[in-house]
């Protein structure tokens, strides 16, 4: 996989919060990623709440959010350097959403976030530390007012400093209800086909991206064991696809258990340099992918 091809991925992986953004309020959510052929695994405990703030009666809302990810990546494979640094990331973000209604049944929403993201092996936080990202989205939604077959359209761009390029990148989610109790998502960075059955189930297939970026505080020297080249890892970095199967359902209208299993088609974990680099590839081989969790949404 080209290194181009690997940095487009990342840049997608953080457009999976709009999605959240604009229908999850909260979530209490637990990941298990173990490495296939080693003793490897990722851990991943993520937490978000929204709170919406009506500012007029013409359906204008600002919508602060906070967001904690907790990593627990247990590295095992076999180095030449001490991985103890590599074992444990968090993030915290901030971010702000700005809505309001537009003509013919579409709305606005413009988002701007900060991300610390780090292992905090050193003293407070630093430069690098600091990620920031913004949305600019166009929702047109008819699950309300068409009868037949409602849908609706999500169009907008996304830009994160994480991806180290000075231009944004478009976001297409479409979704359609094409028979009673069937619908499907076309779009980047997750589509999906789901079926509601007895009320409050729902049975989907689906393919996905995830994955994680966070900064290496003192960064990581070792040698390369192949080329006998001194290296250094001033960031992590972890992108997959995966397909599965998943599983809702609905405790109330609003509040939702869900899981999630699959298994990843690509699967990339690997450490980085200051110009974005590839300096040591951890595991690339496809594993089982496990996701669960709490949601309340609108």
């Amino acid at each position: 996989m080209s290194h181009k091809y690997i940095l487009f991925l990342v840049i997608l992986i953080f457009t999976i919060t709009i999605q959240a953004q604009l229908s999850d309020l909260a979530r209490v959510e637990y990941t298990f990623f173990p490495q296939r052929n080693s003793d490897n695994s990722f851990r991943r405990l993520r937490i978000f709440a929204k709170y919406p703030i009506k500012l007029n009666d013409k359906s204008s809302y600002l919508v602060p959010g906070i967001e904690y990810r907790n990593v627990n990546f247990i590295y095992r494979d076999q180095t030449s350097f001490d991985t103890n640094d590599l074992e444990r990331f968090s993030s915290f973000e901030g971010s702000l959403i700005y809505t309001f209604k537009l003509e013919n049944d579409w709305r606005f929403a413009a988002q701007a976030g900060a991300i610390v993201a780090s292992n905090f092996a050193g003293k407070g936080i630093n430069d690098e530390d600091l990620l920031f990202t913004g949305s600019l989205l166009f929702l047109k939604d008819k699950t309300e007012k068409t009868n037949l077959k409602p849908w609706r359209l999500i169009l907008g761009v996304r830009y994160s400093t994480t991806a180290g390029r000075p231009f944004p990148l478009p976001f297409v989610n479409y979704y359609r209800e094409f028979r009673p109790d069937w619908s499907f998502v076309l779009g980047v960075p997750k589509s999906n086909i789901k079926y509601r059955f007895m009320e409050k189930n729902v049975f989907q297939g689906f393919i996905t991206l995830d994955g994680f970026f966070a900064n290496i505080q003192n960064n990581q020297s070792f040698t390369d064991i192949i080329t006998s080249e001194e290296k250094i890892a001033n960031n992590i970095s972890m992108t997959i696809v995966l397909a599965g199967l998943g599983y809702e359902r609905y405790l109330t209208n609003h509040l939702v258990l869900y899981s999630y299993a699959g298994f990843t088609v690509v699967n990339d974990i690997r450490l980085r340099n200051n110009d974005q680099e590839d300096v040591l590839t951890i595991n690339d081989q496809n594993s089982l992918y496990v996701r669960a969790g709490l949601k309340f949404k609108l």
